[in-house]
This record gives structure tokens, sequence and C-alpha cells, in this order.
């Protein structure tokens, strides 16, 4: 039988512009498991009567990749330079392929900045193939209820993107690629399974559990799986809040440059100047 999990990568806190998160991938040793680059995840209590300009992140750029969004907790309020604005609320996705370039900005909305509470998410970044990064960037927002949930479980599994377990995610990615996020009851059981040559990455929040033929699996760390991998079984320990994705590898270059992923460096050049021209559009913000 093929080895289950093929790294375990806990996650450490760095800060990013003054916001503390935990981050999984990358690490020194793992630069991305392809096609997925980053993972960051955020929890905070955000007290109330906060002006919405001193909260999460302002405008900036993007270009080549996907970043995508999982409200765990509370909610973001996504603005961007295509004329996009909305709220997605706790348990919702927003995804965003950033294509040839789009500037957007990430917040809380004006009522819970107002109100306060608990704010909870993941952003992952995912890989665009190369000949589909310099396409139109095209963003949209998935509530809770607009996302298909797995039947027969204590706890809900929402399929975002793919098809799993009978249902299809309604999340239009760049290239196949299976989506889940969820949150299982003690003793609750979830099959997981995936193509051969497929990378899988399974991260939980909190919580614990374990995977057959691995054992357990803890908290705030991202475990990868074997590429010859086919089918496991999760099952909670405890109440366990987790994401899943599952993709072929693109297996081509990565360029990074700060909040652009390209296959070179001539490419990332263009991708500044091209900001700096004002190509990407521009975002003011209504707060």
């Amino acid at each position: 039988m093929a080895q289950v999990i093929h790294k375990v990568l806990p996650a450490f806190e760095v800060d990013m512009g003054g916001i503390a998160v935990l981050q999984p991938i990358p690490t020194a040793n793992v630069q991305q498991i392809d096609p997925f680059l980053l993972l960051h995840h955020h929890a905070s209590v955000l007290p109330a009567g906060h002006r919405i300009s001193d909260l999460g992140v302002g405008p900036h750029p993007h270009r080549g990749f996907s970043p995508v969004t999982f409200v765990f907790k509370g909610d973001v309020h996504h603005r961007d330079s295509r004329g996009n604005s909305s709220i997605v609320k706790a348990g919702g996705v927003q995804w965003m392929n950033a294509g040839m370039g789009i500037i957007h900005s990430e917040r809380p909305s004006k009522e819970f900045a107002e109100q306060g509470g608990e704010q909870e998410i993941i952003q992952l970044w995912i890989n665009t193939p190369a000949t589909k990064k310099m396409n139109q960037p095209i963003y949209f927002a998935l509530q809770q209820e607009e996302m298909p949930r797995v039947n027969g479980l204590v706890g809900y599994v929402r399929v975002v993107s793919g098809e799993f377990a009978t249902q299809r995610g309604p999340a239009k990615t760049a290239f196949p690629m299976v989506t889940l996020m969820g949150e299982l009851a003690a003793e609750a059981e979830l099959t997981l399974e995936k193509h051969a040559g497929e990378n899988a990455i399974l991260y939980i929040l909190s919580g614990q559990g374990f995977l057959k033929n691995f054992g357990l699996v803890e908290e705030k760390t991202l475990y990868s799986f074997s590429p010859e991998a086919s089918i496991t079984t999760l099952k909670a320990s405890n109440n366990l809040r987790f994401i899943y994705l599952s993709a072929k590898p693109l297996k081509e270059k990565v360029e990074q440059y700060g909040p652009f992923v390209m296959n070179n460096q001539t490419q990332i050049m263009e991708a500044m100047r091209d900001y700096q021209m004002g190509k990407m559009g521009f975002l003011v913000e209504e707060l």
C-alpha cells in the first residue's frame, strides 16, 4: 500500500505587513506543493468601533495566480480594479483568478468593523498554468449556501470546486481541482479520494483526528499527500475544521516577486512595469 502522507508541515507565525499569520508553506525547504504556493491562516478578535481604513489589507496588485480566501469566521469585503465589490460571510469563499493583473483590497465589512467579533480566514495561493497567466482576471464570491454539502456527515463539508461524493462545486478554476472546506464533529468520518499522480493537501485549522494508514493529524498543520496515494479516511477525534485540495501538478518553473507569480524574470519585470503604468487598473476605495 502506498504511503499516504509525504510531508508534515507545521504552521509558523510570520508577520505580513503588521498582520500575524500562520504559514505552513512555503518554508526554507518546501517552496511549494505544486500547484499550491502559499497558505496563510489568520485568526483574531476584532474589538468594536474600528475604522475600516485601519483594518485588513489595502489595495495591492496580483498577476499570474489565484488567491483564494476561505472565510471561517467574520467576513471579508473584496473590492477590485475591475469594479467588483462583495462581502463574503462566514462559511463562504472568494476566488480570484488574477490573470494578466488586477488590484484588490480585502477588509472587514463596515458592519463587522463597527460591531467587532472573531475573524478567521485561510488564504491560499494557487499557481496558474503558463498558457493562462495573461488571461482576463475573473472574480467570484461564493456564500456558504451556494456550495453543495456532502450528505450523511455529522458536521458539514462543502464542495467549493471539482466533483466530490456526487456533488460538484461551483468555483470556476483555471484547471481541474477538488476543493473542500468543512467541520467534522467528534467520531465523524470522511473518505478522501484523489487520482494517482495528483498532489493533495489537508490543512487542519483546529481539532485533531486520524488518517487511515497514517495516524494522528493535528491543528495548525498541513499534510501533503503522496502522489501515489489514492484513498484514505479522515476521522475526527473532536471538533475538527479543515480545508482539502487536490490537483495535478503543473510542473512549470515558478518565478515569484511579491504579489506576482510568473515563469521567468523577464515576465516579473513586465508585471512590475505594467502595474506602475496603470495597466492593471486603479482602485479607489469608498470606506
